[in-house]
This record gives C-alpha cells, structure tokens and sequence, in this order.
C-alpha cells in the first residue's frame, strides 16, 4: 500500500474526528445555537454521504464481488453486507445506555445563564455556577461521561468507513470526511454541556469533548487492519458494502433527525438536495 495515501486517509480521519472539539469551541464563545445553519449542514452532510454510499461505495463492493462470484451470487452478498452494517449501527445504537444518548442535542445556550431558561434544572445562575465551581456534580458527569463514550462508539464504524474511503478513492474520502466533520460539530456540543455544569470547568469540557471525537481514529486503524490483512477483492468488498450501510444508517438515524430537531425542516432538506447536487457534480469533474 502507498504509505503517502495512508498518512492523507489517518490524516482525514483524525480530522474529522477532532471536529467534536469544534463543537465544544462553538458551546462556550457562541450565545446562541446557530439552528438554520446547523440544520442546513446536517442536511447537508446526509446528503453527500446517502449520494456516495449509493453511487460510489456499494456499486464498488458490487464489482469486487462479481470478481469472485456469479452475477446473483454476488447481488445477494452485497446487499446482505449492506444490510449487515445497518444492523451493526443499529445494535451499537441497542447497547448504549439511554442516559448519555448522543442523539439527545444540547444547545449553545445552556452554557450561558443570561440566555438559558431558569426553570430548567441544568440551567442554572451565573452565582449559582459560580458557588459550585470546582465541584463536581456526579449526575450530570455521569451523563457528560457517557455521552463521551457513546459518540466514541459511534464514531468508531465512522472512522473505518472515512479511511476505507480515503484510500479507494480520494475524492470520496474528503466529501465523507467533510461530511463526518460536520456530524460530529453538535456531538461536540452534547459533551460538553453537561461536563461543564458538572464541574464548572471550561477545559475539562473542551477535553472531553475532544477524547470523544478520537475513537475514529482508532476505527480507521481497524479498517488498516483490515486492508493489511484481508486485502482481496472479495474481503474488500464485504467491507465497502458494510460501510455504505453504515453511512446510511448514520444519515437517516442520526443526520436528518438531528437536523430536524433544530426545528428546521425546510433547511435540512434544502441542505440534503444541495449535499446530494454539490457531491454529485464535484465527482463527475474530479472523476
């Protein structure tokens, strides 16, 4: 394998990764959640990566199967792969403990007391927040903490699916990267909300909701592995077809439900056909 491709697919990764940090950047010098824009760009990012998983990535896996398999034999596999990692996704999803569901959006405003509502436990006065700074409260912590580690769980198929990507094709592994980046902005925000309240500490928020951003990372050693060890065409195959699953999973579960709650539907939609235009002429350009 080309080493050079190698370093730019972990590089991307990590990145995208790393956008959960933007996210907890955003929570604490932003007043106010910025929903059009965030409910444009979730859209957005739905639609590049449903547009790739079903014309670039599961065709892909098709071809490599036909390499090894009869023409319905080949079908078949690839689309029980790809339903294989929907329901990966979605037992990840079963696992989970409900108390730190990343689904569960936080927005910019519980971190400044002059813009939060009063009547709602996390949001609390500025005095208040001053008064227990430094100490710890063990409820919203454990909420911050899981959080953290459910994202990181999620995160995990993201990154092998971004560093698959990246090394079959680079121009697909910079919109999914893109895309992911974007994902992962109002994750970063989940995080640290609550691990703010919890301590009263802006760095430890911003700490946490860094860690959970680097488990793709660790996803796109797993999908080195994977290519290290399994390189054939029928393996790689199983694989992009698995991946394309998941990125649809992703899309549909978590993407366009998320851009939905921001109360934007119109914009999230507006941001999905414009994700699905702007990938789909950049491919044909750059191809």
């Amino acid at each position: 394998m080309d080493s050079s491709r190698i370093l730019f697919a972990f590089s991307l990764t990590l990145i995208a990764g790393l956008a959960t940090g933007i996210g907890g950047l955003i929570a604490f010098f932003a007043r106010r959640t910025k929903t059009t824009f965030l409910a444009f760009s979730l859209g957005f990012s739905a639609g590049v990566m449903i547009f790739i998983s079903f014309t670039e990535i599961l065709p892909q896996a098709g071809d490599l199967m036909k390499l090894s398999y009869a023409g319905n034999t080949a079908a078949w596999l690839t689309f029980i792969s790809f339903v294989a990692g929907i329901g990966l996704s979605a037992a990840i999803d079963k696992i989970l403990p409900s108390e730190g569901n990343p689904h569960e959006l936080k927005r910019v405003e519980q971190m400044h007391p002059e813009t939060r509502d009063p009547d709602k436990p996390e949001c609390k006065g500025r005095k208040q927040m001053r008064a227990r700074h430094g100490i710890r409260d063990r409820k919203l912590m454990r909420i911050g903490t899981f959080t953290a580690i459910a994202i990181g769980v999620h995160n995990f198929p993201e990154g092998m699916a971004t560093f698959m990507s990246a090394m079959s094709d680079v121009a697909v592994g910079l919109s999914i990267a893109f895309a992911i980046a974007i994902h992962n902005i109002p994750e970063g925000i989940a995080v640290s909300v609550p691990v703010y309240y919890a301590t009263g500490s802006r760095r430890k928020a911003l700490l946490w909701s860094v860690l959970s951003g680097f488990s793709e990372p660790i996803g796109a050693f797993a999908g080195y592995f994977i290519l290290t060890f399994f390189n054939t065409d029928v393996s790689l195959g199983y694989v992009f077809a698995m991946v394309a699953g998941i990125m649809i999973y992703i899309s549909f579960d978590e993407l366009l439900p998320a851009a939905h709650k921001y109360g934007k539907h119109h914009v999230a939609i507006y941001g999905l056909i414009s994700g699905m235009i702007l990938i789909g002429l950049s491919l044909i350009l750059l191809g």
